[in-house]
């Protein structure tokens, strides 16, 4: 087990309502739901995870073209309307 470093953290009763069952929905406790939050705010994740998830996107078989059009695509044309 990786060692840890306790903190103390305020919340004021109603951030502390609102973070708890936002955990609880995720099924997890607040301690996990804000540190997993700290990972996702601040890139702190580890190299691995970062190429692994990577990896992951790669295998996706989207609908993808070249760039050049999907630039032209994303584009709004004059008068409205979605670029064909």
């Amino acid at each position: 087990m990786e060692p840890t470093k306790e903190t103390t953290i305020s919340f004021s009763v109603e951030q502390h309502r609102r973070l708890s069952e936002l955990a609880k929905r995720q099924g997890v406790s607040l301690g996990e739901w804000v540190r997993h939050a700290c990972e996702v705010q601040y890139g702190l994740t580890e190299a691995a995870d970062k190429v692994s998830a990577v990896e992951v996107l790669a295998r996706l078989d989207l609908p993808v073209d070249t760039p050049e059009v999907m630039k032209r695509e994303s584009q709004p044309i004059a008068g409205g309307g979605i670029p064909g």
